[in-house]
């Protein structure tokens, strides 16, 4: 074993040094991704998903799904290493891959020209590592196919995302409020484990013990807070 100097690539990820900060980015990935699938020249927009989209199980004919899975395949790497926020999205389309129709297609192209737009984009880390920060949100049921609720979190240290996940959860929540608590303990469960991780390996500064985690769920948080129970919450 011996030094070899700084990382430039590892797993396919750039780490690039810019001053006291370090970016982790994939826009070389991103760039033969388009070329491999023939979306270089499509058109930027803003955002990753259309908030109106229903996107629901196909059951008719099936449009190109072979290459649909490879596409997907390849955002979910690209998701893993360096670009969290396209999390939701991902694991949504990610859903239809078996039997994709015209509107799963148009989600997935609206998803690559909004890559095309940010193929730079990735994570900065920058502050002090020893503030540990979880972020936990839910979202119930989504429209009428579906009934089970989807959860997620990212975790972030010295500014910049180290932990994170979207799934849509195995059990079926009985409400808003009752999905928030399922993506909170979901939250816990891998603050723990980071907050043990962390602890042994060397940082210089060690984080500090306590994590806190953020969530926007108001009865959420006032039925914890005040410990309130009823016929329908009892048993959380």
């Amino acid at each position: 074993m011996k030094d070899m100097g700084e990382a430039s690539v590892i797993l396919g990820v750039k780490v690039v040094k810019k001053g006291d900060s370090i970016l982790l980015s994939q826009g070389h990935y991103v760039e033969r991704l388009f070329k491999k699938f023939d979306y270089y020249d499509c058109k930027f927009v803003t955002t990753p998903y259309n908030v109106n989209s229903q996107l629901k199980q196909n059951k008719g004919d099936y449009f190109a799904q072979s290459r649909y899975a490879q596409i997907i395949g390849s955002l979910l790497h690209l998701m893993n290493f360096s670009r969290p926020h396209i999390g939701y999205v991902v694991s949504r389309l990610s859903r239809y891959t078996h039997s994709p129709n015209q509107n799963h297609w148009e989600a997935l192209a609206r998803l690559m020209r909004y890559l095309r737009g940010t193929m730079d984009y990735g994570i900065e880390y920058s502050g002090f590592l020893v503030v540990l920060e979880g972020h936990s949100d839910a979202n119930w049921i989504s429209n009428l196919d579906e009934t089970k609720s989807s959860s997620g979190y990212v975790f972030t240290l010295g500014g910049g995302a180290i932990a994170w996940r979207s799934v849509r959860k195995s059990i079926i929540a009985r409400s808003t409020m009752e999905s928030e608590f399922v993506a909170l303990e979901m939250t816990r469960t891998e603050a723990e484990w980071l907050r043990n991780f962390l602890v042994n390996i060397p940082l210089g500064m060690k984080p500090t013990p306590s994590v806190s985690i953020h969530y926007s769920s108001q009865l959420a948080i006032a039925i914890a807070k005040n410990k309130s129970y009823n016929g329908k919450n009892r048993h959380i």
